[in-house]
């Protein structure tokens, strides 16, 4: 008998440890830390800190905007774009650029260019595999919003599948800030929600 619980106890130990290191590689970002590190204060103000400490806070309110929320732990690993009066009226899943060297640049930062249709110079192929299209560039080293395996972790760029970045394409314009960030952005959207959700049953509860 005392053989019995003595095994029952080591597998369970056993079983412990295993779930105590799964839990701590999940939390474990292998991910580089990044030089400049955004915090949204509302759906609306951001925080940015850069490299040598400095910090400023960005107001866009007044301003449409895409918030990339990158595919990393701790982060939502999706977009959502923001328009004038501050409603976040879309959300879609994104992949982002991949740990070791090719993350995503944390940054708030300018629509480059847009184009429909554009080839990676960096990785081309003939059978279209690797096409940028419909191509937001918002840095001068290439990386970009675009179509793309949302799946599939990028060299830097950010994924979007087929019919969520015809629509943002179309949204965006040149005035658009685009910005990347680690951390969340999901709970603006989920206080927007749960205040018309208020709003629909104050109005039911008016006009009944």
């Amino acid at each position: 008998m005392a053989r019995i619980i003595t095994a029952l106890l080591t597998v369970w130990l056993l079983g412990t440890f295993a779930q105590a290191k799964e839990q701590r590689e999940v939390i474990v970002s292998d991910f580089k830390q990044q030089a400049t590190k955004i915090v949204p204060l509302s759906a609306t103000k951001f925080e940015l800190t850069d490299k040598h400490g400095k910090t400023k806070v960005v107001n866009l309110t007044g301003k449409k905007f895409i918030v990339v929320s990158v595919r990393e732990p701790g982060s939502d690993g999706k977009s959502y774009a923001v328009d004038e009066d501050g409603t976040i009226w879309w959300q879609d899943v994104i992949s982002s650029g991949a740990a070791g060297g090719h993350e995503t640049t944390s940054g708030i930062f300018p629509v480059i260019v847009k184009r429909r249709f554009h080839m990676s110079a960096t990785h081309p192929s003939a059978d279209g595999v690797n096409n940028m299209d419909f191509e937001i560039l918002f840095t001068h080293d290439g990386q970009a919003l675009h179509l793309g395996h949302t799946s599939m972790m990028s060299h830097g760029c950010i994924h979007v599948g087929k019919k969520d970045i015809e629509t943002m394409f179309k949204w965006v314009d040149l005035d658009t800030k685009i910005i990347v960030m680690r951390g969340h952005y999901a709970q603006f959207l989920k206080a927007e929600l749960n205040e018309f959700n208020k709003e629909i049953k104050a109005y039911d509860k008016r006009h009944k």
